[in-house]
């Protein structure tokens, strides 16, 4: 059976034996609007529990505007909400040096130029005044308070200091914070790295915290409660639902909280399928670019894995990974030569204290039930002394699984997963 998975800008094609039985998980694929830009422009002047942005404009004439985007290693689709912020603030008389706009990094390298321009369009480079945010650059960021969870937290003083606020973002299924979008865009887009650390903390992403969870979900729930503060909250929200091929299928405008809510209502009757037993093998990815560009954002299709697989199983982890490993402490956690087991507990006893602990202490989770074949551009030096294996090929790899498994082939069950978190398997 060939299989066409997303990987990279191309996609890649492999085949599986046929004999083997397979369930390939192909989402629900909702049609793109036919014009996003007029849809987007629409939703600014009839919002969801929020005065329209109209009119909002109308009483800050002389307002200086933040605008917050998601980075490069997303998929959002910023130009078109740009473009119609633009013909908005151009019918108002809002000035270009009233506005900048605030690339949210999190703890993420810059974009780079043509990174930038793929995001932005050449136009909006030109016109407005772009910054990147520095979550390590303590002059720019202010204290604005401290959560019920003990997080102090720090946003980017731009942000913190203009007069009229907007965020904007997509919503899916995340892997520690159960959706994207929303408060997101603050934490961890806009803060400082103690608050990301502190949100993002082990004893936080425990329990609930998982894909498609909200209640219960401690990295939710402190990102909500440091929305709230007076100098975080946002005074417009735009997010966007997308498909498999990153295009805008739903947008919704208004309060931040009730913009998210609607979107993950929404989601949540569409993205997730339900099997009664687990399988012996996943084949997942992040969906191709943006979100396949490093091993550190790979762990997030690994995560994937693990909601199908059955203890002992296998997952095929496929992404491109063309930058490589990702964070400079996750590589170094990577090759430190502990096992699955020790960072894990390290992660949980406060012993490892790093930047991008998160990431190993879900990876280490996963290492700790299933064995993970990494397919991708890097060499095998890459995957670190952790318990990644490297594999040439996805029919490699599943030829040294049906060789350990040892069983007929009908009798291995499979899940291919092509296209990304846009679909996830649930085990009931």
């Amino acid at each position: 059976m060939e299989i066409d998975f997303q990987y990279g800008k191309k996609g890649l094609k492999f085949t599986i034996p046929d004999k083997l039985n397979i369930t390939i998980l192909e989402p629900q694929e909702h049609k793109e609007l036919e014009n996003p830009i007029d849809a987007i422009y629409k939703s600014l002047l009839n919002p969801i529990n929020s005065k329209p942005l109209d009119k909002i404009l109308d009483h800050k004439k002389n307002a200086n505007i933040i605008v917050v985007i998601e980075d490069h290693t997303r998929p959002m689709p910023t130009k078109p909400i740009l473009e119609a912020l633009v013909r908005l603030f151009k019918e108002k008389n809002i000035n270009d040096n009233q506005v900048k706009i605030l690339v949210g990094t999190g703890l993420h390298r810059n974009p780079n130029p043509d990174e930038l321009e793929h995001m932005v369009g050449l136009e909006i480079i030109n016109r407005f005044d772009i910054i990147f945010h520095n979550a390590k650059d303590s002059k720019n960021l202010e204290y604005i308070g401290k959560t019920k969870f003990g997080t102090e937290v720090y946003l980017n003083s731009n942000y913190v200091n203009s007069d009229l606020k907007i965020i904007t973002g997509y919503v899916e299924p995340h892997f520690f914070a159960g959706f994207s979008g929303g408060r997101k865009a603050i934490i961890p887009g806009i803060a400082g790295t103690e608050t990301i650390l502190s949100n993002h903390s082990a004893k936080n992403i425990h329990g609930n915290a998982k894909f498609g969870e909200l209640n219960g979900n401690k990295v939710h729930e402190d990102a909500i409660e440091a929305v709230k503060l007076p100098k975080a909250k946002p005074d417009f929200c735009i997010n966007v639902l997308i498909n498999s091929q990153h295009k805008i299928t739903t947008v919704a405008s208004g309060n931040v909280f009730s913009v998210h809510n609607t979107l993950v209502q929404k989601l949540q009757n569409v993205c997730f399928k339900t099997f009664k037993e687990p399988f012996d093998i996943v084949l997942c990815g992040n969906g191709g670019y943006p979100l396949d560009l490093n091993l550190y954002q790979a762990v997030k299709s690994m995560a994937i894995g693990e909601l199908a697989a059955k203890q002992g199983g296998y997952i095929i982890a496929i992404n491109e990974c063309k930058d490589g490993i990702g964070q400079d402490e996750f590589k170094k956690l990577i090759n430190s030569g502990k096992t699955p087991e020790q960072l894990y507990n390290g992660a949980l006893d406060g012993s490892i204290k790093v930047p991008d602990i998160w990431e190993i202490q879900i990876l280490a989770r996963i290492l700790m039930k299933h064995k993970v074949f990494v397919i991708s551009s890097m060499e095998q030096k890459d995957l670190g002394n952790i318990g990644l294996l490297y594999v040439e090929n996805v029919e490699t790899a599943i030829n040294e699984i049906i060789s350990e498994i040892n069983k007929p082939l009908d009798q291995i069950k499979v899940l291919v997963l092509p296209k990304g978190p846009v679909i996830l398997p649930k085990i009931v």
